[in-house]
């Protein structure tokens, strides 16, 4: 079971980080994709953050 939380919170992890990178990266963004990006990545986090308190557990 923990390996599987291990490659959910990696699959998880990389899909953040590629929003922020595109957030970062991109110039002419509107305030509409900047805050559809914003709410991604909080769901992700979410995300991450119960995967991690279901490994501790």
């Amino acid at each position: 079971m923990n390996n599987k939380i291990e490659k959910a919170i990696d699959y998880y992890t990389i899909k953040s980080k590629k929003i922020i990178e595109h957030i970062n990266s991109s110039n002419n963004l509107t305030a509409e994709e900047i805050i559809q990006s914003a709410e991604e990545l909080a769901i992700l986090e979410y995300k991450l953050t119960a995967l991690e308190v279901a490994k501790a557990s």
